[in-house]
């Protein structure tokens, strides 16, 4: 059976993580039924040399296992960051069967490129899924999300209060200013991002006030780090009924304008590309899926 994509995941909901160590959590992340799955050789992966190298043959077979039983699931690997000492070796567990790789702590469009054609001597062309997590990666958001090669992104309010020398609150003022940004960024640069992690784990009211934030500053969807997370991430983030009806819309004066023999259009006093016709087609696919 064909696999998915990268392509076809226009505006994930949901990124369902598990460690890359840890094989039996790996195989269970379908059952959530996210939007997407992360298997993670970075934080979830404790920091030592040991550690890392132990993890990156489970990471390999387990990722490999997910892609032959779920293959309707976008699966991403999460590596290491760039300018890590874990990152080269990282990379040969990439395959080109992924949805796309997730990199961390992306500071510059520099480090895109860097990324890009280290990917590229293992013969991969993956789409990547920007972390902005740090005070540079922020600052140069825009810049990093206009790279070609990056469809996706999130924001790390922990790793960005860390870097900052601040200090994480309840009420999360501290990274409103950054957040706000990155969602700024993400949507004048047509790239998707996702919210923040909620670590209260047993908490949903928690996760929904958080998430209800993210929806309202511009986010299209949740980063999750437990299966419980995913039903409310699709619950807070699916698409409205105005948006639905939109996306109906606009993908029928598609069709009236292919069958008129017009490869271009105006929709709404907008000409329309074909980036807004995947993410209409994604509102919809969220509404029979």
């Amino acid at each position: 059976m064909a696999r998915v994509s990268g392509a076809r995941l226009a505006r994930p909901r949901s990124l369902l993580f598990a460690p890359g160590n840890r094989a039996d959590l790996i195989a269970k992340l379908p059952r959530a039924q996210p939007d997407a799955v992360v298997i993670d050789l970075e934080d979830a992966v404790p920091g030592t040399p040991e550690a890392k190298a132990a993890a990156r043959p489970v990471a390999r077979d387990a990722a490999r296992d997910l892609l032959g039983a779920a293959p309707h699931l976008p699966v991403f690997l999460r590596v290491n960051a760039p300018h890590s000492p874990y990152f080269a070796d990282d990379l040969n567990v990439l395959t080109p069967e992924l949805a796309g790789v997730v990199i961390p702590k992306l500071e510059s469009a520099a480090d895109v490129r860097l990324v890009v054609n280290a990917l590229a001597t293992h013969g991969l062309n993956l789409p990547i899924l920007a972390g902005l997590e740090t005070g540079a990666g922020v600052w140069n958001a825009h810049e990093i999300l206009r790279e070609d090669a990056v469809r996706w992104a999130y924001f790390g309010a922990e790793d960005y209060t860390t870097d900052l020398g601040g200090r994480r609150t309840p009420g999360g003022l501290e990274v409103l200013y950054a957040r706000s940004q990155v969602a700024l960024a993400a949507r004048l640069t047509g790239v998707p991002a996702l919210d923040i992690v909620v670590t209260a784990l047993n908490d949903p009211d928690r996760f929904r006030e958080d998430a209800e934030l993210g929806r309202a500053l511009g986010y299209a969807g949740k980063l999750c780090i437990h299966p419980a997370q995913v039903a409310l991430a699709h619950e807070l983030f699916g698409a409205t009924d105005a948006e639905k009806t939109r996306a109906h819309a606009l993908l029928n004066a598609a069709h009236e304008a292919a069958q008129q023999g017009h490869g271009a259009f105006s929709f709404e006093g907008q000409m329309v590309d074909e980036p807004m016709l995947a993410a209409a087609r994604a509102i919809l696919a969220q509404e029979v899926g």
